[in-house]
């Protein structure tokens, strides 16, 4: 029985993943499984290697004695697979809920940016349906189907983020140029772009800057705009202004400022409605050229107020209507009723009444056997 105050110690060793033979050593007890491995192996692969004993791992650090090697005791030389389980590598600081934690939270699926962006250049923003004719654009650069805009619209369920949106006024025809060979495919069946710049052939696909022009409606790349300097549009040729070009699906800073043109513009309508009212100018319901004196006298309808004094009256129980004074029944004074058509002079009441069939009387009755003879005349 081998006990501590024994100072050597003779053990088996065997390396089934080596082409070395099992081989008896006699080692100190108070030597290290490290200067066990410097017997064996050269030093720049201690690292690689590792002693078990009945299946447990034997630390380097450990000596012969504490890791309870007794004498004759066998133990195995094993290969450490860097990167696998159960081979030995681990430190023993990791924790089981490390692992827990790492399947228990769920990561959020990664989104293509090129996939993103490309479905925002072809699909509607509120349907997220492929863009087909009739789109619109909002005067922020969203492009829409106008069909989904509008029942929206009815339906109000328009997103807040939409919330500028308050009718047609505020809805940009466009006209998208369809690429040359997919004029057919109008369910957006294909993967790409199905519309491009009828100027530079650029594809309407996010890559490339886009204006929708506001007059005419036409959708035009940046580039096309750049190289033909024009106050005129490059498809139709209409006149337009700076403030015409709406960008579409522009960058933070372009949605800002059209939120602030859009803001100024809205302030200036208000104050102007507001100054013309204070004038008395504006219409039961806001409209414009209509005074208030004009709505009193009833002359926005054409009624002349002379005309209706001269007719008005009190009328009585009776049906009677008074007129200074003067009573007149049935009829109101200065206005005159029709007379009744007078019948020709030698027109008498049985010619009226020939004119229908029913009036004309005969003694001879229809029976079965002569009902289609004309009866009277045989």
């Amino acid at each position: 029985m081998y006990t501590p105050k024994q100072s050597n110690i003779q053990i088996l060793i065997q390396a089934p993943d080596l082409p070395i033979e099992t081989r008896a050593l006699t080692l100190n007890a108070t030597s290290t499984i490290r200067e066990l491995k410097l017997f064996l192996l050269p030093p720049q692969i201690l690292d690689s290697f590792f002693f078990t004993l009945h299946g447990k791992i034997l630390h380097d650090t450990s000596t012969v004695q504490k890791s309870g090697i007794t004498p004759l005791s066998t133990i195995v030389l094993h290969f450490r697979l860097r990167g696998g389980g159960g081979d030995g590598g681990a430190t023993g600081a990791e924790s089981r809920d490390c692992y827990l934690n790492m399947y228990a939270i769920k990561k959020p699926d990664k989104v293509d940016p090129n996939e993103q962006r490309l479905s925002k250049w072809t699909t509607c923003a509120l349907s997220f349906e492929p863009l087909r004719h009739p789109c619109v654009v909002d005067r922020l650069g969203n492009v829409f189907n106008k069909e989904a805009l509008v029942e929206a619209l009815l339906g109000k369920k328009l997103p807040k983020a939409f919330g500028h949106i308050r009718g047609l006024k505020d809805m940009v025809p466009i006209q998208l140029s369809v690429i040359p060979g997919l004029e057919s495919d109008n369910g957006g069946s294909s993967a790409g772009a199905r519309y491009q710049c009828p100027i530079s052939g650029l594809e309407f696909n996010g890559k490339y800057r886009f204006f929708a022009i506001k007059t005419c409606g036409h959708v035009l790349s940046a580039k096309a705009l750049k190289e033909v300097m024009s106050s005129v549009c490059l498809v139709c040729y209409d006149g337009f202004r700076d403030e015409d070009k709406i960008p579409i699906n522009g960058s933070e800073e372009e949605v800002a400022a059209l939120r602030e043109r859009i803001d100024e513009e809205r302030e200036k309508v208000r104050a102007k409605k507001a100054k013309k009212a204070k004038k008395g100018e504006l219409g039961v319901n806001g409209d414009e050229d209509v005074s208030l004196d004009s709505r009193l006298s009833g002359k926005k309808h054409g009624i002349d107020a002379k005309a209706v004094e001269r007719v008005d009256g009190k009328m009585e129980k009776n049906g009677k209507a008074v007129n200074g004074g003067d009573v007149v029944k049935g009829e109101i004074s200065g206005v005159k009723r029709p007379k009744p058509a007078q019948p020709p002079p030698n027109a008498t009441k049985e010619i009226y009444a020939s004119i229908f069939t029913s009036s004309r009387k005969t003694e001879l009755k229809e029976t079965y056997m002569c009902r289609s003879l004309p009866l009277g005349r045989n």
